[in-house]
């Protein structure tokens, strides 16, 4: 896909992530280096030939000392008081079927937010880090089941069940359910 018919929000994505790695004086190969990323497939990224996946961008948010919304918050327009939820960004990985909803988008004056995800059935997303040491997350489940595993220890969550967890390792998220899995996500910086 060439950048000029990328999806408007890949294509401002990739161009915040390559300001990003100016801001830091990095050259591609360094970020490579610091997220265990190729560069072809950073420079991709910030090309907006390929729209990221969930893992990548929790591997350079752990590089940039961001959350992924901090850094779609980043992309998008600064939030209101009142989100309505026609308003709400959506971010799609089609590779892992997981979708993300910014209920109330973060806020540089503010710790907390709130993110509507879906996962499709079968979907397994892992992440290697938490893109920031220390993170406090709350996941509520609305529908379906989910399996989350953070570093050695496996929840199984199902519809109502609320898991509270700090996160300073490599987690996972699996869907359990055939017909997927919605649930809140309260995110809470250190």
């Amino acid at each position: 896909m060439r950048n000029d018919e990328a999806d408007p929000v890949d294509a401002r994505l990739g161009a915040r992530l390559a300001e990003l790695r100016a801001e830091h004086g990095w050259s591609l190969g360094e970020l490579a280096d610091r997220s265990g990323v190729s560069r072809s497939t950073l420079s991709r990224a910030e090309r907006a030939e390929t729209s990221p996946t969930a893992s990548l961008l929790n591997r350079l948010c752990a590089v940039y000392g961001r959350t992924m919304s901090q850094l779609l918050s980043e992309v998008e327009a600064e939030p209101e008081a009142v989100v309505r939820s026609a308003g709400q960004p959506v971010w799609q990985d089609r590779t892992s079927g997981f979708v993300r909803r910014a209920v109330s988008p973060p806020h540089p004056a503010l710790r907390g937010e709130l993110v509507e995800a879906r996962l499709a059935p079968g979907a397994d997303i892992t992440y290697d880090r938490p893109p920031v040491a220390g993170l406090e997350q709350h996941i509520w489940i609305l529908e379906g089941a989910l399996d989350v595993t953070e570093q050695d220890t496996e929840h199984h969550l199902r519809t109502g069940d609320c898991l509270r967890m700090r996160v300073w390792g490599p987690t996972r998220f699996r869907c359990a359910a055939p017909e997927g899995v919605r649930y809140l996500l309260a995110v809470v910086r250190p």
